[in-house]
């Protein structure tokens, strides 16, 4: 990374799909030279209480912005539903109906993951849903399921348990009831946070949201969209900065790092400092976390 260019707006620790606590998250990001760190993991904010707590606690801590990635539903090009994931960044997490939308899906994410397991078991395969469920926790998803496939033998890597039976279309994969894209949008909006489209053009993982449609989820409340992301080629790069600049919406750049979950490395992709700044003018819900200040400053 260069100066002036380390913030990294997309990050997840095992509170879902990561495999680093809170607050080692925060210390590898600072270890990475980080100065600005978001931590988004799946509709939970389970892990923001450790890393507040670890970064008021470090004077090499980056700064942290409070956050989440949400599963939503959306509108593909061929007109039928895709998955889509929604970042919402410094939105209060008491905001009454945000917080039972979260709730819901975790309740959504604990019966797919059961329910895929219990599949496998019944077809043979050395997978104990309890086991897997307890280790996941209220906000598991399938790279939990996947950890659990290639430790039993099943598969010899994650994205082989992705690619062969966890993938959309795959024997094992059920499908969550998430929330509308609109809806999500519209929720981390009236919790004064700032909605940002998270990886728009990963084709890898599947269909993807028509770009068509943006329009109307700006009219909506969306803020921005991640443009700079490790699965994103140049060509889609150039393509989402053009749409960003037609509907005048924040760009922003992220590792989305998973830990030993996916090859990603903190600060892989990062966000200039003029977007981290149009981001934070819109946020009333809540403002970022400060590192501690050096042990001489706090002594004067």
């Amino acid at each position: 990374m260069t100066a002036g260019q380390a913030i990294d707006l997309h990050a997840h620790t095992l509170r879902s799909d990561g495999t680093d606590t809170p607050a080692a998250l925060v210390a590898r990001a600072g270890e990475a030279g980080l100065t600005v760190l978001a931590l988004t993991d799946h509709d939970t904010t389970a892990g923001w209480s450790e890393a507040i707590a670890a970064t008021g606690a470090s004077a090499t801590a980056p700064t942290l912005v409070p956050g989440i990635e949400l599963s939503c539903r959306g509108r593909a090009a061929d007109g039928g539903g895709v998955g889509v994931h929604l970042l919402g960044y410094l939105f209060d997490r008491d905001h009454a109906e945000f917080a039972d939308e979260r709730a819901r899906l975790r309740r959504e994410r604990v019966t797919r993951l059961r329910t895929m397991a219990e599949s496998m078991a019944a077809d043979g395969l050395p997978i104990d849903p309890d086991r897997v469920c307890a280790e996941a926790g209220p906000a598991g998803g399938r790279p939990h399921l996947a950890r659990a496939l290639v430790e039993a033998g099943v598969v010899p890597t994650i994205s082989d348990a992705f690619t062969r039976l966890l993938a959309p279309g795959g024997p094992y994969h059920r499908r969550r009831r998430d929330v509308d894209l609109v809806r999500g949008i519209g929720l981390i909006t009236a919790a004064g946070g700032v909605a940002v489209l998270a990886h728009p053009a990963a084709g890898g993982r599947g269909r993807t949201v028509d770009p068509a449609g943006l329009g109307a989820l700006v009219d909506a409340g969306l803020a921005g969209i991640e443009v700079d992301h490790p699965e994103h080629d140049e060509a889609a790069r150039r393509r989402l900065r053009g749409l960003a600049f037609r509907h005048g919406l924040i760009v922003t750049g992220s590792s989305d790092y998973h830990g030993d979950n996916k090859p990603n490395r903190l600060g892989q992709c990062v966000t200039a400092p003029d977007q981290y700044a149009r981001l934070l003018g819109r946020a009333t819900g809540g403002a970022p976390i400060p590192p501690a200040a050096p042990a001489a400053e706090a002594g004067r």
